[in-house]
C-alpha cells in the first residue's frame, strides 16, 4: 500500500476525516459531567452535518492520506530498537505458547520484508501493465493483488531463507534464555540451556548446535540458488 499509493494517490473525502477528528475528540470526553458532555455531543452532530452538506457535491474536498510516510515512521521506530531486546521485552510479559510467540516475532520483523515490498512496488508501478491496468478502470485490488504481487513475490522469496534463519536465531536464544516457549516445548536452545546443568554432557551441546548450524547454512544455499536462478 505505501509503495502503491504514496503519500498522495490514497485520497478519503474531508466528511470521513472530520467524522474521524470527532468521534477521537468524543472518546476523550466520555468522561465530562454530563451538562458539559450534552453541549459537546451537540456540537458534534451539528459539526457533522455541516461536513455531511459539505460534500454533497461532486467537487467534494478530498485529503491525502501520507500512507507512505506512516508506513516509514513504523519501519523507522521498529528498527531504531535493537530486535532481540524488543522481542525479549514483548514475549517476557506474555503467557508462554507457540501462538504468542509467532505473533511477537511477526510483529517485529515485518520492517525487513515490508521494505523489500514497498521498493518493488515503487519500482514496477510505473511499468505499463500497471498503467494499463489503471487506465482501464480497473480497481486498485485487482491491481495490486493480480498485476503487482507476482512481482513483489519474486523478490521478496529470494531474501525469505535468510528471513526465516534470523527467525530461527532469534527462537533459539529465546529458548536458551527461558522465554516465549512452555516448558513443556521441546527447543534446541532449551537443549542448550541444559546443559548448564551439567557441564561433562557435550551431546547437549554438540547435537542442537549442529542441526542449527546446518539448518542455518541450508537456508543461505536455498537463497544463494534463488539469487542464481
Amino acid at each position: 500500500m505505501a509503495g502503491y499509493w504514496g503519500n498522495s494517490r490514497l485520497r478519503v473525502p474531508a466528511v470521513v476525516t472530520g467524522w474521524l477528528v470527532i468521534l477521537g475528540a468524543g472518546a476523550s470526553c466520555i468522561s465530562l459531567p454530563t451538562p458539559e458532555l450534552v453541549w459537546w455531543l451537540g456540537l458534534a452532530v451539528l459539526g457533522g452535518l455541516a461536513l455531511w452538506l459539505a460534500t454533497r457535491n461532486k467537487y467534494a474536498a478530498t485529503w491525502p492520506v501520507p500512507v507512505d510516510k506512516l508506513v516509514l515512521l513504523l519501519i523507522a521506530f521498529l528498527t531504531a530498537i535493537p530486535r532481540l531486546i524488543l522481542v525479549l521485552a514483548l514475549a517476557a510479559v506474555q503467557e508462554p505458547s507457540q501462538l504468542a510467540l509467532l505473533i511477537v516475532l511477526t510483529l517485529t520483523y515485518w520492517p525487513v520484508t515490508a521494505q523489500i515490498a514497498r521498493a518493488t512496488m515503487q519500482r514496477i508501478r510505473h511499468l505499463s501493465y500497471i498503467e494499463a491496468a489503471y487506465t482501464l478502470g480497473l480497481p486498485n485490488w485487482r491491481i495490486i493483488i493480480g498485476h503487482a504481487l507476482p512481482s513483489i513475490w519474486n523478490s521478496i522469496k529470494v531474501t525469505l531463507p535468510l528471513g526465516v534463519a534470523a527467525l530461527i536465531g532469534i527462537e533459539t536464544t529465546l529458548s536458551f534464555l527461558g522465554v516465549g516457549l512452555p516448558p513443556q516445548t521441546a527447543s534446541w536452545g532449551r537443549i542448550l540451556a541444559t546443559a548448564r546443568l551439567d557441564p561433562t554432557a557435550w551431546w547437549l551441546i554438540v547435537f542442537p548446535s549442529t542441526c542449527i548450524v546446518f539448518t542455518m547454512l541450508a537456508l543461505r544455499q536455498i537463497t544463494f540458488s534463488s539469487q542464481q536462478e
